[in-house]
């Protein structure tokens, strides 16, 4: 009895062990991103910040993402300006979430009507950047 205790207690072991290092998925369900991007002018940089939101959300695509948009960055959402209008709509599709800033929109005597549908809008792109990072959402400045 006493040999087949301590099998039993061998092979316990072995399993809990093996069990504690197998890597478990990452789909990033557990991850809240708030990017904020701020410098749209630059078609280079509007594209170098298309990619990174797609590869991100191909790589963690249960994960949340909240992008806010002001100062420069307003150019990323109008579609005279855009170079990507059509990827971000497919980003929005899949749930990541874009927001302008009303403050941003002022000098330049914009509208949301001159913004896509799929577009939301925020008092103070700042404030929100701040807000999200405060309920938890890491902080990634869009672009290079």
């Amino acid at each position: 009895m006493k040999v087949v205790s301590v099998i039993l207690l061998m092979v316990m072991t072995f399993l809990s062990g093996w069990s504690y290092g197998q890597k478990k998925s990452d789909d990033g369900r557990k991850h809240k991103i708030v990017f904020q991007f701020t410098n749209g002018q630059d078609s280079t940089q509007q594209k170098a910040f298309i990619k990174q939101l797609d590869n991100l959300s191909q790589h963690w695509p249960k994960a949340r993402f909240h992008v806010v948009v002001y100062n420069k960055g307003l150019d990323l959402l109008l579609p005279e300006k855009s170079v990507g209008l059509t990827q971000l709509e497919e980003l929005a599709n899949r749930g990541i979430t874009f927001v302008v800033c009303e403050n941003s929109m002022k000098p330049r005597k914009l509208t949301k009507d001159h913004f896509p549908g799929f577009v939301g809008f925020v008092p103070a792109g700042i404030a929100e950047v701040i807000k999200k990072q405060e309920e938890g959402y890491s902080y990634i400045k869009g672009g290079y």
